[in-house]
């Protein structure tokens, strides 16, 4: 008995997969459909986010207080150490120096848990990124997410300690919103280059502490980087003042402290803090983007 010809005898894979609409599974989308995708699964985004938020001092007695006692404790140390055996609050009053110094650690501190939290958000979530199917950046986003709700929690002290040292609400305090919302893009897009070295590189988690630890040390969180170089050669200042970590504190505390004036603030600053967000929130968004089929594999 003879078989009948099929019509697609003599056909190649790919003329097979192209005839019948089929893909490879887990092949990365286009880009704007990869975009299209992250929009559809938001309302996923915001919840892990607070789900992780919660569960974060679930274990702790004190639980969600530990968001703000946390930075607190920093700042206080910081403050010991800096303030009064170094001496770093030179040129400044008291009453603006502290809450220069709060500011500073809330702010560096949104960075760093979006740093910290992007190395580990895909090879630490192995397990889901590898039970279902989704776009992956929605991780490294989530954990973004979840550090800026944290920080919100923590504004509620920054307001009350700068009221309590003299600075109170201003026209200025509107300035809070778009030095955030920069700074959560900037945070963003950092967090997704971190996830996908972290993804291939597990112990950059633990090298990330002391370089963190370094940009903060070079970002003026304890002193006022144009004060402490003064004499030093300008291009020196420049550079810490134009690096990011910099910036987005210089904004916060410009738009919060009295006191702490334009004069503080480098050149065209606005335009610099958008700029960092947008490179680093469309150059990570493409760069996670383009090892979206390899997560969970290997």
């Amino acid at each position: 008995m003879t078989a009948t010809p099929s019509p697609d005898d003599g056909l190649s894979r790919a003329d097979l997969a192209a005839k019948y609409g089929l893909t490879v599974s887990g092949a990365r989308p286009g880009l704007f459909e990869y975009v299209h995708q992250l929009w559809g699964r938001r309302h996923f985004i915001l919840a892990f986010s607070q789900a992780k938020l919660t569960a974060q001092y679930s274990q702790a007695k004190l639980g969600q207080l530990w968001q703000v006692a946390t930075p607190l404790l920093n700042a206080l140390v910081y403050f010991l150490i800096f303030g009064l055996i170094l001496e770093a609050d030179r040129g400044f009053e008291r009453e603006v120096y502290i809450p220069f110094l709060v500011t500073g650690v809330f702010v560096f501190t949104f960075t760093q848990s979006s740093v910290m939290a992007g190395v580990r958000s895909i090879s630490g979530n192995l397990g889901l990124v590898r039970a279902l199917h989704f776009p992956r950046a929605s991780l490294p986003i989530s954990f973004s997410l979840q550090q800026l709700q944290q920080l919100l929690f923590s504004m509620i002290v920054l307001f009350v300690i700068t009221i309590g040292f003299g600075s109170y609400p201003k026209l200025s305090w509107l300035l809070i919103i778009p030095a955030l919302a920069l700074q959560f893009l900037f945070n963003t897009g950092l967090a997704m280059i971190m996830a996908r070295l972290g993804s291939k590189t597990p112990d950059l988690a633990q090298l990330m502490p002391f370089v963190m630890r370094t940009w903060m040390y070079a970002s003026g969180v304890m002193f006022s980087i144009p004060v402490m170089l003064e004499g030093k050669p300008e291009w020196i200042a420049d550079i810490l003042q134009w690096n990011p970590a910099a910036i987005y504190m210089d904004l916060m505390r410009f738009a919060l402290i009295d006191g702490y004036g334009s004069e503080y603030l480098p050149t065209h600053v606005w335009a610099v803090a958008a700029g960092w967000a947008v490179l680093l929130a469309v150059g990570g968004f493409v760069y996670f983007w383009k090892a979206e089929e390899r997560y969970g594999r290997g």
